[in-house]
């Protein structure tokens, strides 16, 4: 008698049991303290009325109007994007929050996370895992607004109105926070190498998120003042999302994919508007080259993968003991550039040092050609500096001058800082 065949989509065989264990229990005890979190809202929320169904219809019909005509846009974003994606929908859900009942609110959540659905093509456990993020931080966000209620919009004072505004920000950094917690906690348990970029985004994903759920501030007061406005913000949402689109095209235009530093490009462009800033203020700005020593032998004992992971390790911890104002950039192969402005000779030194020592010491875990983990350590590198205006007066000169400091430290042993011969020299 032949065994009972289970259906492909069978629970047991959900890609969701393949993950790491502590992955899965985070998942799993969120999933069910989210059950308290609607349970308490719904609670204390009211019974929708027709005005209520009436503002649900137009905020549904805005966020459809969007989803659909930015499918194309969205799903090419969501391939490009390496770290979270920020999901513009806010734009449509924090306004529910703030006029509707927590029921209403938590039903256009899931009207759009279906939608989505068919653009992002993502395992099972993946969707529901956003959906429930997404209505729990709606849900909490919206009783914490309706705790601090009345609401009348349309009879606030000068005072009324600002003492409103702070709770309608307290209610964004809710429904932010959540998520936060939720979504990071998720990304932390699932990366093998997690950073605060991988987890929380880049500083522009966060202003883009502030700047939409700021827009759904707005749509919420048409809705309440002059519904028929909000059709202005489905033009408004569809063509931000273009240019949310616009900004990352030109982001990986300006950035190295492997290691998400800056590419020789992009490095140049800024690079180029520091020196000009140094040369008006005829200040002082120094240049690292830093390369990698025998990188071909990690390749050719470990496999380029593991190669691939040294160049990354070494890129964050570039991006990690740098300032702000430093510009760091991929040279090519196992090279690596950093501009220092405002940095003289001693300044040069003491971070190029800085930034030898913090390689040596690092331990990358990788893998071995036959797949089996290992860890890579004691690397060594050889670092080139140059000086403006010392060592060369354009970047070009700056680039070859830390070039040839790097060949000096390569023929005199590697592993040690050299600086270019001086212009007079």
């Amino acid at each position: 008698m032949n065994a009972t065949r289970r259906h492909p989509r069978h629970p047991r065989d959900w890609a969701l049991w393949r993950r790491p264990k502590s992955f899965i229990a985070f998942l799993l005890t969120m999933e069910a303290l989210s059950l308290i979190g609607f349970t308490l809202a719904f609670a204390r929320s009211s019974t929708p009325t027709a005005t209520d169904w009436m503002r649900f219809a137009i905020l549904a019909a805005g966020a459809t109007v969007h989803i659909q005509l930015t499918r194309r846009q969205e799903e090419r974003r969501r391939n490009r994007t390496k770290t979270v994606l920020i999901d513009l929908i806010a734009v449509w859900v924090f306004p529910a929050i703030l006029v509707l009942p927590a029921p209403l609110v938590v039903l256009l959540v899931l009207l759009t996370r279906v939608q989505r659905w068919f653009t992002a093509r993502r395992p099972a456990h993946n969707f529901v895992f956003s959906a429930i993020s997404h209505s729990l931080a709606a849900a909490l966000a919206q009783m914490t607004y309706v705790s601090l209620g009345p609401h009348d919009w349309l009879s606030l004072s000068g005072w009324g109105s600002l003492r409103e505004f702070g709770f309608i920000l307290l209610a964004a950094i809710v429904y932010e926070g959540v998520q936060v917690v939720y979504v990071g906690g998720i990304l932390t348990l699932s990366s093998p190498d997690p950073t605060v970029r991988t987890v929380l985004g880049s500083k522009a994903d966060n202003l883009l998120e502030a700047i939409t759920t700021g827009l759904g501030a707005i749509t919420a007061v048409l809705l309440v003042t002059m519904p028929p406005t909000v059709a202005i913000m489905a033009v408004v949402t569809v063509v931000f999302n273009r240019l949310a689109e616009l900004d990352q095209l030109q982001d990986d235009v300006v950035t190295d994919s492997k290691t998400g530093l800056l590419n020789m490009r992009g490095w140049s462009e800024s690079a180029e508007r520091a020196l000009s800033r140094v040369g008006r203020a005829d200040g002082n700005l120094a240049m690292l080259m830093i390369d990698l020593d025998h990188f071909k032998w990690i390749n050719d004992t470990f496999g380029h993968p593991a190669g691939d992971d040294v160049l990354i390790s070494v890129a964050k911890v570039l991006g990690e003991v740098t300032r702000p104002a430093d510009i760091v950039g991929r040279f090519g192969g196992e090279e690596f550039l950093v501009l220092l402005p405002d940095a003289d000779a001693a300044a040069a030194e003491m971070a190029a040092e800085r930034m030898r020592d913090t390689i040596a010491k690092l331990h990358i875990d990788t893998t071995d050609k036959r797949g089996e983990e290992t860890t890579i350590t004691e690397r060594t590198t050889s670092i080139g500096v140059a000086v403006y205006p010392r060592h060369a007066s354009t970047l070009q000169g700056l680039v070859q001058a830390a070039d040839a400091a790097v060949y000096e430290a390569k023929e005199h042993g590697r592993n040690q800082v050299r600086f270019a011969p001086s212009l007079n020299q």
